[in-house]
């Protein structure tokens, strides 16, 4: 018996030493094999990631700030910064070692808290001593040029694999993108008229990019144009539309504005004609047509829930009317998968265009900006000449379908110029001094650009008022306007790769069963809760009557039938508020019950299940046995 015990325990350390080496094998071994089990793969990188990552040819090192423990007491940014610690350790695995993460506790004043402020990182107060916790990133690349993420913010995670890329990919390419603008508009002010200075969009994006103004009579886009901005392309020569076509069928990026009637537009009438209105429209009508789309030159969008309201004088004096082509897009209006309109709040868009996609389009068009489904195409030409909120308001009819006001397009796309331009009627290749038959040309090319249907969005008057501080004028923006230029021009200026991204499903997985009975028994209580309140406020209107008619005449005796029925209405009335009382706490009991069903579920049933095989198998092995 002795001898079988020993053997036994034996049997059991080795079984435990042998466990322990399996354990630190297996570490050893497969440290780099991962097996995704979420929904949306959280924590599977997108091709798009991993090509940039593979691209980089030096070290890039990723120092993330994460005070794990001063975040015990917000349990959701804690579980939100291991959340971001795994998704960067996932970013290092796949790396080959070009990517080095150093994950930094910055604890109260220590080295590593002097570090992560003077990096630009924003600390957040966690208690009463003025301790802060940080949740930031800085990177660094072999020529100690820095990129720095502030602050991990939670509502921004399903961006956090594009953020932290983009991250990346600026540091290894640190240059500041060269955006190239092509525009018939005074954007970057008028050289007659000192008055008029620089738009404030030209000011914005000057912070981020280098900016160069092209002209809009062109040969060839300069090499260096990291992205083409086009605005309102009037009657380009035909040796400019084919230079923008080979940029973009090159890989050139490109956003283009295009408006059916452009209200910054100040073309003066011609003096051949007094009679007729100049044009306040633009087009590149044999462009867009080969991306896959057009534009509607003669009709703009309204929109009844998103118009702007503006005053007009009526005969009772000034009032207040939407105004349908003026809008004001909230949040249901943008893209949530797109990172040039994920985090957009409010737009303001003035009198903007139609974008349709083409039947036989073979790109790939996706909105990113749309109307609501109360909306309408209205004639250019009627608001020109009808300038009365009112009347345009009285010609609303609903379309009842969303109309695309800006897009992205992507994919192969054919060039509009198969024979080139030397053979075309429209072309003098002694003016131009430009060869331009078929020679080099590109036949096709996969394209990549966004398309909006409106230049007002850039003007000043949709999106900033001036405030004086001091003295000075300084902007302020209304709008998100310039967070959408700058977010798509930003977007374009990466990589394929980087522009592929999309957003990710969120980490925060809620029960959304549990979420949809919960509003059945809300909705099921508030009902009988509104009846018993109705009921309620009507016994005590009566009771009030009763009590008013007794109280303006002192000599006024109650019939023993009022009598009865003021002693009735009081009894109803407590009769109610005790059943009013009762349906509250029924409420809040079945939602509290619904919560413990589940926890008992979740955390007693499964161990009760581990038990019931247990015992199974324990009772079958000795049946056996015997």
């Amino acid at each position: 018996m002795i001898k079988k015990n020993i053997i036994s325990g034996t049997g059991l350390i080795l079984a435990a030493i042998l466990f322990v080496c399996l354990i630190i094998v297996v570490n050893a071994t497969f440290t780099n094999m991962r097996l995704d089990l979420t929904e949306n793969k959280l924590f599977t990188l997108s091709d798009g990631t991993v090509n940039i990552i593979n691209s980089l040819e030096e070290p890039v090192v990723l120092d993330y700030y994460f005070s794990q423990q001063l975040l015990t007491g917000l349990p959701s940014l804690s579980n939100y910064g291991v959340r971001v610690r795994d998704m960067l350790q996932e970013f290092a695995a796949v790396s080959n070692g070009m990517l080095i993460v150093n994950i930094i506790d910055a604890e109260p004043f220590s080295e590593a808290e002097d570090q992560a402020v003077a990096s630009g990182l924003r600390g957040i107060p966690v208690n009463n001593a003025g301790d802060r916790a940080y949740l930031g990133l800085v990177g660094t690349n072999s020529t100690d040029d820095e990129r720095v993420i502030p602050f991990f913010q939670a509502d921004r995670e399903s961006s956090l694999e594009y953020d932290i890329t983009k991250l990346i990919y600026n540091l290894a390419h640190p240059e500041k993108p060269v955006i190239g603008v092509m525009t018939s508009l005074p954007m970057f002010g008028d050289e007659d008229d000192p008055n008029i200075g620089p738009w404030t969009i030209i000011s914005t994006l000057n912070e981020f990019f280098e900016m160069k103004q092209l002209g809009t009579d062109l040969d060839k886009v300069d090499e260096d144009v990291d992205v083409l901005m086009i605005v309102h392309p009037k009657k380009l020569k035909l040796r400019t539309r084919f230079a923008i076509d080979q940029y973009v069928l090159n890989g050139g990026k490109a956003m283009v504005f295009v408006d059916p009637l452009a209200e910054s537009d100040r073309t003066p009438p011609d003096p051949k004609s007094p009679g007729t209105m100049p044009d306040f429209d633009s087009e590149l009508p044999d462009l867009l047509k080969q991306w896959g789309v057009e534009i509607p030159g003669e009709k703009v969008a309204g929109d009844v829930n998103a118009a702007m309201h503006v005053q007009t004088r009526g005969q009772r004096g000034l009032r207040e009317v939407a105004y349908l082509p003026w809008l004001r897009l909230a949040k249901e209006s943008f893209s949530k998968d797109d990172f040039a309109t994920s985090e957009l709040s409010v737009l303001h868009i003035g009198t903007a265009g139609v974008i349709n996609r083409l039947d036989d389009a073979m790109t790939q068009i996706t909105p990113l900006i749309e109307t609501t489904k109360q909306s309408m195409l209205l004639d250019r030409d009627f608001l020109v000449i009808q300038r009365d909120p009112s009347i345009i308001l009285d010609n609303f009819k609903s379309d009842e379908e969303k109309k695309s006001l800006a897009v992205r397009i992507q994919g192969k796309a054919k060039t509009m110029f198969p024979d080139g331009i030397s053979g075309d009627k429209d072309y003098d290749e002694e003016q131009d001094g430009l060869d331009t038959g078929k020679g080099d040309q590109l036949m096709e090319g996969d394209i990549n650009l966004i398309v909006v249907a409106d230049t007002d969005i850039l003007t000043d008057l949709f999106w900033i008022r001036t405030q004086s501080y001091f003295g000075l004028d300084m902007p302020q923006p209304i709008a998100d306007n310039g967070n959408f230029i700058v977010n798509s021009i930003d977007n374009l200026s990466g990589s394929n790769d980087l522009i592929s991204l999309r957003s990710r499903g969120e980490f925060v997985r809620p029960f959304e069963r549990v979420e949809v009975i919960r509003r059945d028994a809300e909705l099921k209580f508030r009902e009988r809760e509104q009846e018993l309140q109705v009921k309620l406020q009507e016994a005590e209107q009566k009771l009030q009557r009763l009590q008013q008619e007794q109280g303006t005449d002192a000599n006024l005796i109650l019939t023993p039938e009022q009598s009865a029925e003021l002693e009735q209405l009081r009894e109803i009335r407590l009769e109610t508020r005790k059943e009013l009382r009762a349906v509250q706490h029924e409420l809040k009991k079945n939602i509290e019950d619904l919560g413990t069903r589940l926890r008992i579920i979740n955390i007693g049933l499964i161990p009760v299940l581990v038990i019931l095989i247990a015992l199974g198998t324990g009772i079958y092995r000795t049946n056996r046995r015997q």
